[in-house]
């Protein structure tokens, strides 16, 4: 079990080593990365480690991936942060087991949800809400790998870690076939992107070999039930698992190469459509010939797709997404006075989200740009030392959530890829 102070005192005391270009990006980096590990993360009696999204007191399996993963650059300077991401993996993974459908879950089964809704069973105590979005079931495998490959850690592979991913596989399947799925989820008295149109159950789809997906990262409905970002991120995890799974797991392997096959097959017959003349992903379909371009400022995203290890930033077909995604034809770009970029119907109009900011930095290797970034987000923080939800275009003391951990940590995410850079240039000095 980790120590939590001892570890907040080595992360402070790395941070207070790092002085970056100017002082704002120095103090913002510097809060950001002590915030995380200080007021949201806690350890729990079994070792297990939850990680709260900030403002609001419950566990996303989405967000706590994104919030603890700028900590993986630091385990060459304090490996304890190897059992940190552990204890995180495994909160994660029980709380999967306990019901893979959810997106959210409590410290304890002290029964609180967002709001009281239907779904095919009653919602557990554990669980906040449960929004099916296949990002959550993502997330932390992508986490695991991620923690293998930087530091050769392996202690959280173990046999129920490939049990979790042979559960996980099974949802996947069945909603493959959505028509034929029990999952349903109703709200009421809410907008209609809070909820499950047709009798919860969503717009129809037709088979395409792709994963149906109620929701988007963003916790929205989706329009067309074919979540392209979460069926990319589900390939992009597939491939990654497919090698290191251990040769015991036959069965869960054939699934797995299975399942990934078959979803890139749906990608390519249906994922794709053509924008202002550019072949492009499209954001959602439903198998029937319905399209929907878009982008929106939660990961997964399109603009996210390099960042998720999907493709090479100089992927054709991510590029021509990528201009597209950064421009008017996108509904959810927004320009203004002090900033442009991605945001979401989750926000306000003319809100741009830093975490797309962010994200623009992280899917480039111009290190003038990732600059360019870094500076922006600084710029729009209202100097409030937080990096927030949703910002205004026209005026950044105009923000929505004063405290979004996985804003802040992403700003992280995108200060220790610029750091990166710096490195090379500075070896290759030597």
């Amino acid at each position: 079990m980790i120590d939590q102070k001892h570890l907040i005192d080595k992360i402070t005391n790395y941070a207070d080593t790092v002085n970056l270009y100017s002082e704002k990006a120095t103090k913002l980096f510097r809060h950001a990365l002590i915030d995380t590990i200080s007021n949201t993360v806690s350890v729990q009696d079994d070792g297990n480690i939850f990680v709260a999204t900030g403002d609001i007191p419950a566990m996303w399996l989405r967000d706590s991936t994104f919030q603890v993963l700028p900590y993986l650059q630091l385990t060459n300077k304090i490996p304890e942060i190897k059992a940190l991401l552990h204890g995180v993996i495994k909160q994660q993974l029980s709380f999967i087991q306990h019901d893979p459908y959810a997106n959210a879950f409590n410290k304890s089964a002290n029964g609180a949800h967002y709001s009281q809704d239907q779904s095919n069973i009653p919602i557990s105590d554990w669980v906040w809400e449960r929004k099916f979005e296949i990002d959550s079931l993502c997330a932390p495998l992508y986490l695991s790998f991620l923690l293998y490959e930087k530091t050769g850690y392996k202690e959280h592979l173990t046999e129920e870690f490939w049990q979790t991913v042979d559960q996980i596989l099974d949802v996947f399947i069945t909603e493959q076939h959505h028509e034929e799925s029990d999952y349903y989820f109703k709200r009421t008295d809410c907008p209609p992107s809070d909820t499950l149109k047709n009798g919860g159950r969503g717009s129809p789809v037709q088979y395409t070999g792709m994963v149906w997906s109620g929701f988007r990262p963003s916790d929205d409905a989706c329009v067309y039930g074919y979540f392209i970002p979460g069926n990319l991120f589900i390939v992009s995890v597939l491939q990654k698992l497919l090698t290191i799974i251990p040769e015991s797991f036959t069965a869960v392997q054939e699934k797995m190469t299975t399942l990934f096959t078959e979803i890139k097959k749906g990608i390519q017959e249906f994922g794709q459509m053509t924008v202002a003349g550019e072949t492009v992903y499209a954001y959602e379909v439903d198998g029937f010939g319905n399209q929907l371009f878009m982008d929106d400022a939660n990961v997964p995203s399109l603009l996210s797709l390099p960042f998720l290890r999907f493709c090479a930033v100089d992927d054709p077909l991510y590029l021509s997404t990528r201009h597209q995604v950064l421009s008017r034809n996108n509904p959810f770009y927004y320009a203004g006075k002090y900033l442009a970029g991605v945001g979401s119907p989750h926000t306000p109009e003319d809100h741009v989200w830093p975490i797309a900011l962010a994200m623009e930095g992280l899917t480039t290797q111009n290190i003038e740009k990732i600059k360019a970034k870094i500076d922006l987000i600084c710029a729009t923080d209202a100097n409030t030392n937080q990096c927030h939800e949703g910002v205004f275009v026209g005026d950044p003391n105009q923000y929505t959530r004063e405290w979004f951990s996985w804003s802040n940590m992403t700003f992280c995410q995108l200060v220790f890829h610029y750091l990166s850079f710096c490195r090379e240039e500075d070896e290759g000095n030597l």
